[in-house]
């Protein structure tokens, strides 16, 4: 029998079933994620809960930070910043920052490194207190301890890393660097291959725009991106279509009859895999989805922190949740008319619910 002509469907099929895998743990589902985005801001919980509420089981929001010590994960910075599996977060150290430090800003990272080696684990409040480093001015303009900023600079160089947080702040370690054998090419196809385990199928512009991304990741590699992108292109099948060339892991295929969607309805946070490629959302649902929290309110579209609707294979809308008196509050909008059928309703009811209890809310 002649295999199916592969489609847009296909592939539309293909990013949702293998990005919304069967619930699992914590642990396996972060190893099959790879990565995960991080973000502070709560509406009505931070993207890396919204985004793991739907591939763990029973998750509730906070579960990560509760759990983070126990995890083989990193808070570091890779394409963007979040929580990146241990063994990957090593190859990307010792890394070398764009913003080379001067002598005495060096002399005060070695000093700080002993202070936190001496305590064993540290808040920043408590360098600040005992070096006293005073202000700075911060990237936007405004001020921001000394102390904070140091400390940053020595999280994203691997001389500290994240031991856990408490209440949203920090805990800082001494960071032990494990040398790999590996050679940076081998690396970067590591890290590549990351990035379409989490993110696949790619559009061709859009793998090259995760690439060009790692240059936050391994900034000392940042000459060996287009290199690996290319390496890349020859290996990894892919398919043309609309003059889009797509890519995806190898071993894979798009018209594997597995890939089916259940008709389960998702609020999906804007850093999800399934979302976070714009451009690939306008090639699978045809608009423009924009993320708007830091968009001045008068100039909003679809509202702070909308989150795609997703039901069955379309993203047909976003929903606003929020909190009120310890109830959820939601505010949707749709790209077309709203689903009359019984099941959509349903659905809807069901989300809602889920949301509610990952919240913690009385139901």
């Amino acid at each position: 029998m002649t295999d199916p002509v592969l489609s847009m469907g296909h592939l539309r099929s293909f990013a949702l079933s293998r990005s919304l895998f069967k619930p699992t743990s914590l642990p396996k589902a972060l190893q099959r994620l790879g990565f995960v985005q991080a973000d502070p801001l709560r509406a009505p919980a931070r993207a890396q809960d919204l985004t793991l509420r739907h591939r763990v089981k029973n998750y509730r929001a906070g579960d990560l930070e509760a759990q983070y010590p126990r995890l083989e994960i990193e808070e570091d910075f890779f394409v963007n910043y979040g929580f990146v599996q241990r063994d990957l977060h090593h190859l990307m150290h010792p890394r070398t920052a764009g913003a080379l430090w001067s002598k005495s800003r060096m002399l005060q990272a070695q000093d700080a490194l002993a202070f936190v080696r001496e305590r064993g684990t540290v808040r920043a409040a408590e360098v600040d207190a005992y070096f006293d480093l005073g202000q700075v001015t911060n990237w936007f303009g405004g001020k921001s301890k000394a102390c904070t900023q140091l400390l940053d600079g020595m999280h994203y160089r691997g001389m500290l890393r994240v031991a856990r947080r408490e209440g949203g702040q920090r805990i800082y370690a001494v960071r032990e660097h494990q040398p790999s054998v590996l050679s940076p090419d081998a690396i970067m196809d590591k890290l590549l291959d990351l990035i379409l385990t989490k993110y696949a199928p790619l559009p061709s512009a859009s793998l090259a725009q995760l690439v060009s991304l790692l240059s936050g990741g391994v900034p000392q590699w940042r000459d060996q991106r287009q290199a690996a992108l290319q390496r890349a292109r020859l290996r990894l099948p892919s398919v043309t279509l609309d003059s889009t060339t797509w890519f995806w892991p190898e071993g894979e295929d798009p018209r594997n009859g597995r890939h089916e969607t259940d008709e389960q309805l998702r609020f999906l946070a804007p850093f999800d895999p399934v979302v976070w490629d714009r451009r690939r959302f306008e090639l699978f649902w045809g608009w423009a989805y924009r993320f708007e929290a830091y968009t001045p309110a008068a100039k909003r579209v679809r509202g702070h922190y909308a989150l795609p609707m997703l039901w069955r294979e379309q993203v047909i809308g976003w929903a606003n949740l929020s909190v009120k008196e310890a109830v959820l509050v939601s505010d949707l909008g749709f790209v077309a008319s709203p689903p009359k059928e019984k099941a959509f309703a349903r659905a809807l009811e069901q989300e809602l619910h889920r949301m509610s209890v990952f919240l913690g809310l009385s139901v």
